[in-house]
């Protein structure tokens, strides 16, 4: 991970909570402690601060997944969606954007529908790793290590781990996320509050609470992290158990931010979504 060897303002910070949050981020980052880094105060607050000026920002889409849920025995990613396969509008906005290096696309071993299809308009940063695992989580962490075989990507990267379910991702989205992240010192994610009531059941489907929804957020994606955090945070961690990468970030003790999205990024997850995301897409489309 590159970042900068000298401090100022202050090179240890003075109390012991400040200690502890540097103590973890050195430690989730591998930093010998012989390495010191630049930390700036302002207004009282803490900020690390990455030498991020060459950084640049990759995409990744685990695809190797079946969608159970959608009752279908086609693949979720290759659904039919406004004329193309779902996960077609996620790499259309994903490698339509300019500050974009690459996008890599993670398929389980031996999947045959890819190829039934015409990638040819994102040949020029679409790479495809056919390496999925079982659960999501190892998807993504195969992806990343077969990443640098393809591509320079380095430690200090950004990487975006984004839904072939979410489909509805604007330009916009991805942008504001990109901006309010670059120069953050653990990464974050889109999400939006939650805006339902939220009852809690017993066995036996009675309420039996209504739980507060203060402070509780819906995650979405994309999630961006560095990529030596996200390669060390899921290593860790381990794929069973994280349903999403900000999980395995927060499981090192770290706390990524959270980027206010839209409802219209949604996530396809059963057959009703279709409806409603083709309509998000149609919404969208020049007049």
């Amino acid at each position: 991970m590159a970042l900068s060897c000298s401090a100022s303002m202050g090179v240890w910070p003075e109390n012991a909570t400040k200690r502890k949050l540097y103590s973890k981020l050195r430690e989730a980052l591998r930093i010998r402690e012989s390495i010191p880094m630049l930390v700036a105060y302002r207004q009282g607050r803490q900020f690390f601060r990455y030498n991020h000026a060459m950084a640049k920002f990759f995409a990744l889409i685990p695809a190797a997944g079946s969608g159970s849920r959608m009752g279908n025995e086609l693949p979720k990613q290759y659904l039919p969606l406004a004329g193309r396969p779902m996960i077609y509008h996620a790499l259309r906005t994903l490698c339509g954007s300019p500050r974009i290096a690459g996008v890599f696309v993670v398929l389980a071993p031996g999947d045959s529908e890819w190829s039934r299809y015409d990638w040819s308009e994102f040949s020029g940063k679409l790479m495809v790793f056919d390496c999925g695992g079982a659960a999501r989580a190892e998807s993504i962490l195969n992806g990343l290590k077969a990443a640098p075989g393809a591509t320079s990507i380095g430690d200090d990267d950004w990487v975006l781990v984004h839904d072939a379910a979410r489909p509805c991702l604007s330009a916009a989205q991805l942008d504001k996320l990109m901006d309010e992240l670059a120069d953050d010192a653990v990464g974050g994610l889109l999400a939006v509050p939650v805006a339902d009531t939220l009852k809690r059941s017993d066995a036996s489907s009675r309420v039996e609470c209504t739980e507060s929804r203060e402070g509780l957020w819906q995650a979405q994606t994309p999630q961006m992290f560095r990529y030596k955090l996200l390669v060390d945070a899921l290593s860790r961690v381990g794929g069973a158990a994280m349903t999403d990468d900000a999980g395995a970030v927060e499981a090192l003790g770290l706390h990524p931010r959270l980027v206010l999205s839209d409802t219209r990024n949604l996530k396809v997850t059963y057959p009703q979504d279709l409806a409603l995301a083709e309509l998000i897409l149609q919404e969208r489309k020049p007049q």
